[in-house]
């Protein structure tokens, strides 16, 4: 995307987000100008910290899943044995709204990060293990043959030919699944814990009444949901520069 027209959508949205301000009236939807002073008020206080957290929660989520999901996918997509066996699993789990374990996951595993990071894993690992498997099983098999021939063992066909065939299928996971992990991230943190930007959220809309305060969080959760969602694209750009040539 331009950056030309991503300066008009985001003008787009301020303008849109102040007419329905002065329309509605009413403390509870303050305008982009208020919420932005109060934005950069709070990052001096406790809105960096909570920033902070909920950015460590996404992003050990994300490195896990891709570290486990990856090449379990790729195993899966390369030998129809295990894919026979473990597909009805993933069939029977895959559809499961994640979020709905939440609660099961607090009770198993406390307070504290490491149930969050589980809660967002479990959404990740899905999407990027259905994608990557697909993907790895989708290589035509001349392909495979062909490296064979040329004395390939397990080992490289891994690297040089199922990982660089997964790297558009993970990333798309990755992009796919960066909205929903942000939005369960929030859910997740309204539950026995005190830091993260779920709970700054809950806390000054629905305790405080700070309302500025609390869309100030909303904004600081949609940046760390946009600066994930670009981060993606640009590796995306980098590691699989094929897919943008001409």
């Amino acid at each position: 995307m331009r950056r030309r027209e991503l300066l008009l959508g985001t003008a787009a949205i301020l303008i849109f987000w102040q007419l329905i301000s002065w329309i509605v009236n009413e403390p509870i939807l303050p305008g982009p100008i208020v919420v932005g002073r109060a934005f950069f008020e709070e990052l001096g206080g406790d809105l960096a910290e909570h920033f902070l957290v909920s950015t460590w929660r996404v992003l050990a989520s994300v490195l896990l899943a891709v570290a486990l999901a990856a090449p379990a996918g790729m195993i899966l997509g390369q030998s129809e044995r295990l894919n026979s066996i473990f597909s009805p699993i993933v069939y029977l789990l895959y559809p499961i709204p994640k979020v709905v374990l939440v609660p099961v996951i607090l009770l198993l595993f406390g307070i504290g990060d490491f149930p969050k990071i589980v809660i967002i894993f479990l959404i990740l690992f899905f999407q990027i293990l259905v994608l990557v498997r697909d993907s790895a099983a989708s290589i035509e098999p001349k392909t495979l043959l062909s490296v064979r021939s040329l004395g390939a063992g397990r080992r490289a066909m891994f690297r040089y030919v199922y990982l660089p065939a997964s790297l558009t299928a993970i990333l798309t996971a990755l992009r796919q699944s960066v909205g929903t992990a942000v939005a369960v991230l929030y859910i997740a943190e309204l539950f026995a814990t005190q830091q993260g930007l779920g709970y700054y959220i809950y806390l000054n809309g629905n305790t405080l009444f700070n309302y500025p305060a609390m869309y100030a969080g909303v904004v600081a959760m949609s940046l760390l949901g946009l600066g994930l969602y670009f981060t993606v694209d640009r590796l995306e750009h980098r590691l699989t520069p094929w897919k943008f040539v001409e």
